[in-house]
């Protein structure tokens, strides 16, 4: 009798506890994480990195931001935006398809304005809508060039930068693609796969390095992916998905990121329906199997 009086003592403590945790460790997290750290957002003129920079502002406005993607003009105008002066915000256009000195350069105009980086937060990527049989190999190269080949070294360029300071945290947005294989995104699945092996590799190599990893899974997000996304020709699809359409919001995805990244969890699994097609994936991969058959072309 006193065994289960104390077991149901502890079950609803721990019920409390947990609804506790998800309620309250929420806006002040963030911002405690985040105060007067630098951190690099890749892919921040649009989607889910141009929220993660707005919600980052808006939270914790001692955090200086370093904005990067291929459109400037579009970075200049979110920092005008978010009424960022120059000792908390630096501009700073970034393809990571073209990695000639390995993005050192890069690099040392961050070192050069704030002295450190505390957060790497790469983003940037590129989605694909077509079938294997139709997609050139230029496009199978390219994805993995951008998405993997890119994000890795740029993360290794700061990775020593990370080891002298001894601490950094390295955050990755992946995809629910980084672990389900789907029909039209076969080297995006491919790529984001990959950065999975790498940075899971990563953050066991350098835990003595009190360096984090924290590895993104977003499900289906309201942004401009399907739009910007490869087709086999290599052409811009220029459509928008009716799932992605009708995914997350963007600014709640970042919220929850931001949440996930305060708490230096290893994973974060964000967006519709992205932790239940991963956990389905997980425990039963073969009626998952037959659900993907059912809607292969979405």
């Amino acid at each position: 009798m006193y065994l289960a009086i104390v077991f149901q003592f502890l079950l609803y403590f721990g019920i409390i506890a947990l609804t506790a945790y998800w309620l309250f460790s929420l806006r002040d997290n963030i911002e405690k994480y985040f105060q007067n750290k630098v951190v690099w957002i890749t892919g921040a003129s649009s989607g889910i990195g141009r929220e993660l920079a707005k919600q980052l502002a808006r939270i914790s406005p001692s955090t200086c931001l370093v904005l990067s993607a291929r459109r400037e003009e579009e970075l200049h105008k979110l920092a005008n935006e978010l009424q960022l002066d120059s000792d908390h915000c630096l501009v700073l256009p970034l393809d990571l398809e073209l990695q000639q000195d390995c993005f050192k350069s890069k690099f040392d105009l961050v070192i050069e304005r704030f002295g450190r980086i505390d957060v790497l937060i790469n983003n940037a990527g590129i989605s694909q809508r077509s079938l294997i049989r139709d997609t050139l190999y230029n496009v199978d190269s390219r994805l993995m060039n951008i998405n993997f080949l890119g994000t890795v070294t740029l993360s290794k360029t700061v990775l020593q930068h990370f080891i002298e300071l001894q601490k950094g945290h390295f955050v990755v947005v992946t995809s629910a693609a980084g672990y389900i294989g789907t029909a039209l995104r076969s080297s995006y699945a491919a790529s984001k796969h990959a950065l999975h092996g790498f940075f899971n590799s990563l953050r066991l190599e350098h835990a003595c390095d009190n360096i984090d990893v924290t590895i993104v899974c977003p499900g289906y997000v309201r942004t401009e992916i399907s739009q910007h996304a490869f087709e086999g020709s290599g052409l811009l699809h220029g459509k928008m998905d009716p799932k992605t359409d009708k995914g997350t919001d963007p600014s709640k995805c970042a919220y929850d990121i931001l949440r996930g990244v305060a708490n230096r969890e290893h994973e974060i699994y964000v967006g519709y329906l992205g932790s239940v097609v991963i956990y389905l994936q997980r425990f039963v991969p073969r009626l998952f199997y037959r659900i993907l058959l059912r809607s292969k072309t979405d």
